[in-house]
């Protein structure tokens, strides 16, 4: 049987709950011509996910009740009527929440996962995380060398990749912003943050003063809510802040209030600009490349944080927005 999780109820303005989801069971299905059956192996989660749920106004369409749980993963090709996808061929693709799923290459376009790499890093620094920390800091945030970065939610995903870019780019100083001494040793022992701010035990605002003392060139925001404030209170001239996620606000129903500080961006001729990932499409083989050279060198850590089995998707995804995880957020389906 094909394992499938379907959305069942919309968690607006809460948190998620296990019951949001239905798990079902339904036939395996068979391959036609031109098709191939992928048996997913790895599934990721992203915040994204609970916008898609909650019906909200977004760049994608939403989930309607009863639809398969979008989301990307790893899968081994075990029957295959496709030239270009032999039996055995490992591949990445947008699989959603279930065990098995039938593609032609175009339904759900299918990449091959890069040698040289680990298999699951399309999920997190090859893919759309590893894509947005790219186009978000380089082409957005514009670091110089130099540079004063600071990073929220800088032990996740997409704000591990970040920090180790900027470290690329020779910018002075990158300071990370996460919720647990693990996550703060994570960031400056492995992957050469010059510091870390535990936010639940230490006082933010006082610490990005200590630490980033002449100003912040480069906020790179993935959380909002307080700590953008802050960061707009301690910009320098000229800064840029990037407006990437905002997973304080996701549990939020009604007006959501914005940032107070906002008017420091006129006195210090600064910019703030949010940007979509997927506006970058055509570029996606010139970072995905960069990405791949600087993992296989060791540039790049790709930090994970694995469940083991397919009925953990639900629990994975609360994780994600407990702050349990450190990297990208998988879930090991099958080997």
């Amino acid at each position: 049987m094909n394992r499938q999780f379907l959305l069942d109820k919309r968690p607006l303005g809460r948190d998620l709950e296990y019951t949001d989801f239905k798990l079902v069971d339904s036939d395996v299905p068979s391959p036609g011509d031109g098709e191939v059956l992928v048996q997913v192996m790895y599934l990721g989660v992203d915040p994204a996910m609970k916008g898609w749920m909650e019906n909200r106004a977004d760049y994608v369409a939403p989930l309607e009740i009863g639809d398969l749980m979008r989301g990307n993963g790893i899968g081994r090709v075990i029957e295959s009527n496709h030239e270009k996808f032999p039996v055995g061929a490992v591949v990445s693709g947008g699989f959603g929440w279930q065990e098995y799923a039938v593609s032609d290459g175009k339904n759900i376009p299918l990449n091959p996962v890069p040698e040289g790499v680990p298999p699951t890093a399309p999920l997190s620094v090859l893919g759309i995380t590893g894509l947005t920390a790219y186009f978000g800091f380089l082409e957005v945030g514009l670091p110089k060398e130099g540079d004063v970065v600071l990073i929220s939610g800088a032990a996740g995903a997409t704000g591990s990749v970040v920090g180790q870019l900027a470290k690329l780019k020779g910018c002075s100083k990158v300071v990370g912003i996460a919720g647990s001494k693990e996550k703060c040793d994570f960031l400056v022992n492995e992957l050469g943050f010059d510091a870390a701010i535990n936010y639940r035990e230490e006082d933010q605002a006082a610490r990005v003063k200590e630490l980033c003392p002449d100003g912040i060139d480069v906020f790179f925001d993935n959380v909002g809510g307080e700590i953008l404030d802050i960061a707009l209170e301690n910009i320098s001239d000229n800064a840029r802040v990037v407006i990437c996620g905002g997973i304080s606000r996701y549990n939020l129903a009604g007006d959501i209030p914005g940032p107070k500080n906002y008017f420091n961006l006129v006195f210090r001729r600064a910019r703030m600009e949010g940007f979509i990932v997927l506006d970058y499409a055509p570029r996606f083989g010139e970072a995905i490349a960069y990405l791949a050279k600087h993992v296989a060198a060791g540039d790049i850590i790709a930090k994970e944080t694995v469940m083991e089995g397919f009925e953990q998707m639900p629990n994975a995804l609360m994780a994600l927005f407990a702050g349990e995880n450190i990297g990208k957020q998988l879930v090991h389906i099958a080997d």
